[in-house]
């Protein structure tokens, strides 16, 4: 999260062009000549340069009308009713301070409903015992309203919370609770009766009490059909040595903040293996996580990028290259980012990432990545070419208009249900003290909400989706997930000392849907890492519409969406096709599915249960 190195990025028909140009010429362009000449139509500048990059046979750009849908914050009447306490409210100390909270859609009774979990912080100067603030789990009504039962599920942890990720690790039918904390991580065990235990020493993943743990996954690296765990790491941090403000001093335009992250320490990333008997080991150095380039690990995204089987790890670093993690299928990773072309700008810089999300956005059968990056720089959109290479695509696609804000959790979303992945992220800036500059967007900051115009290309239509994306709040974690069951897309957000949000999309659209929960028997119960296929074919078009996405476990800004798969198929008013590529290898086919329900598929078995939804309510 440092300002250094924040340049607003350079457009280039990809990062290696603009790297190679550099070597042949001395020549310097100013930022403005050089954005003149490649910004996107809408901006005006070269037709062709706007076009390179866009799908083959793209459609030309759907003009800025009514999106259809609206998004409302329902938190306080649903019942979310406690604060997030994290640092100080108006000056922070250290950089402990700062980085927030994560959150997770978990429906962690299995009663089709998603349940909300939300990981909590401190104070440096701490609370009296019994008033500690601590992560909570709201229960689903079923009616729009949620119960606080944490004290009832054995919740009840206090410290410096940071992510969390769910995962069935011991493929017991109910899906487990990992949360990482600055020190010491919690493992939970659902006991399939509502209530949790906490088995993270016996389990072997509590980790050591120095340790700045951030980002997690539940992912099953070797395929052996149960779920490994992987945690990145931030930075190594004593605060009985850690520089304070006024050592430097450390400043941001002329305003001492919280020292860091250059300077400190970063910290090492962890991969434990998964030993079959409730516990894990280890193996970070031996799978090759520890010689991967970059520090500073926050937003942790796990995804098939290269499309050969084998979960792929991207780590967003703060302030140094990002790591890709390439699974090498024999139980070790090779960091590939810096020549995959993810690692860095588009003018070839550092940047400082936070959230990461992977959708297939243009519909070639390769997942992209999104990710978010400090005030001073825009968010970075990665195009996926195949073959686990990568080109930076953020002017191109339209996302490079705003360097005014700071970006924490993100994610790809279906907000309208025609198919094609939307974007929306959540921003809010580091440091409280930049209340006192006139020159900033503030600490609370709107959303980003960017809809995707089906030809490569999004259009930012922030301020016409609702007040659930133009208010101002200082977000951090966001998680994805279908919480009314009403067949669009609502998210739910943490903040920094305030309230959460509950972001509701109301339709107004006719479109259909389907949603998936995977059950695995050969692989994990949860079917994390399950690459989905959807074929729809609206009437009289020749050629089908065809969508992919995977079962996964952490993404975004140290949060969890949903576990169940949700595809928007329009007008469609029936799926040709699913096909599900379980880790296994198992391959399983459905065809003519109806929409507007949930199915279960079971691995090796197809659908061996159904629920049916009503189509998106109009409000």
């Amino acid at each position: 999260m440092s300002p250094s190195g924040q340049g607003a990025n350079l457009l280039f028909s990809s990062r290696r062009s603009f790297l190679h140009s550099l070597s042949r010429s001395a020549l310097v362009l100013s930022l403005e000549s050089v954005l003149a000449a490649a910004r996107p139509l809408r901006w005006g500048g070269n037709p062709a340069a706007a076009e390179k990059g866009a799908p083959p046979n793209a459609a030309p750009p759907k003009a800025a009308t009514d999106p259809g849908v609206s998004f409302i914050n329902v938190a306080k009447e649903s019942g979310l009713n406690t604060k997030t306490i994290f640092g100080g409210e108006h000056k922070n100390k250290y950089l402990l301070e700062t980085t927030g909270c994560g959150v997770a859609f978990y429906d962690y009774d299995n009663d089709g409903w998603l349940d909300i979990f939300l990981v909590n912080g401190t104070r440096l100067e701490g609370f009296p015992v019994g008033q500690e603030p601590i992560s909570r789990l709201f229960k689903n009504n079923r009616d729009g309203t949620f119960t606080d039962v944490t004290l009832k599920a054995g919740l009840a942890h206090s410290g410096w919370g940071q992510a969390v990720c769910v995962g069935d690790y011991d493929n017991d039918g109910w899906d487990d609770l990992f949360v990482t904390y600055f020190g010491k991580n919690v493992l939970y065990h659902n006991n399939g009766d509502g209530t949790f235990a906490d088995v993270s020493v016996k389990a072997g993943v509590a980790g050591k009490v120095n340790r700045w743990n951030t980002g997690c996954a539940f992912v099953d690296y070797d395929r052996d059909g149960r779920l490994d765990l992987f945690v990145a790491n931030y930075i190594d941090l004593d605060l009985a040595t850690a520089p304070v403000p006024e050592s430097g001093p450390c400043l941001y335009k002329g305003v001492m903040v919280a020292c860091g992250p250059p300077g400190l320490n970063g910290g090492k990333n962890i991969l434990y293996h998964n030993n079959g008997d409730g516990t894990f080991s280890d193996v970070s150095e031996s799978a090759g996580i520890l010689t991967a380039n970059g520090t500073y690990g926050l937003g942790v995204l796990t995804a098939d990028f290269d499309n050969d089987g084998w979960p792929d790890i991207y780590v967003a670093n703060d302030s140094t290259a990002s790591a890709l993690y390439q699974n090498k299928k024999n139980g070790k990773f090779v960091d590939i980012a810096m020549e995959a072309g993810c690692a860095l700008s588009a003018d070839g810089k550092p940047q400082a990432g936070m959230g990461v999300a992977a959708a297939d956005y243009d519909l070639d059968g390769n997942l992209d990545i999104v990710k978010t990056n400090f005030a001073g720089d825009t968010p970075s959109l990665y195009r996926n070419l195949g073959g686990g290479n990568f080109d930076d695509t953020t002017f191109l696609a339209g996302l490079g208009a705003h360097t005014q804000f700071l970006g924490w959790g993100c994610g790809f979303f279906d907000m309208d249900n025609d198919g094609w992945p939307d974007i929306v992220i959540c921003n809010g800036h580091v440091y409280p003290e930049v209340e006192q500059l006139k020159t900033e967007a503030g600490y609370a900051q709107r959303k980003l909400l960017y809809q995707n115009l089906h030809n490569g290309k999004f259009e930012d239509i922030s301020m016409a989706a609702g007040p659930g994306i133009s208010d101002p709040v200082a977000a951090r974690g966001c998680a994805f997930g279908d919480f009314d069951n009403d067949g669009d897309i609502d998210f739910v957000v943490n903040t920094m000392n305030d309230y959460p949000q509950l972001i509701r999309c109301d339709s107004r659209l006719d479109h259909n849907w389907i949603k998936i929960r995977t059950i695995g028997t050969k692989s994990n119960r949860s079917g994390i890492g399950a690459r989905l296929k959807c074929v729809t074919r609206v009437a009289g078009e020749a050629k089908p519409h065809q969508q992919i996405d995977e079962v996964r476990s952490g993404g975004g800004y140290l949060s969890q969406n949903d576990l169940r798969v949700h595809f928007g198929i329009g007008k469609a008013e029936k799926i040709e096709l699913i096909e599900i590529r379980w880790p296994s290898g198992q391959v399983d086919t459905l065809k003519d599915v109806k929409p507007n329900q949930q199915i279960f598929v079971k691995e090796g078995e197809g659908i061996v249960r159904t629920v049916q939804f009503p189509k998106a309510a109009k409000r």
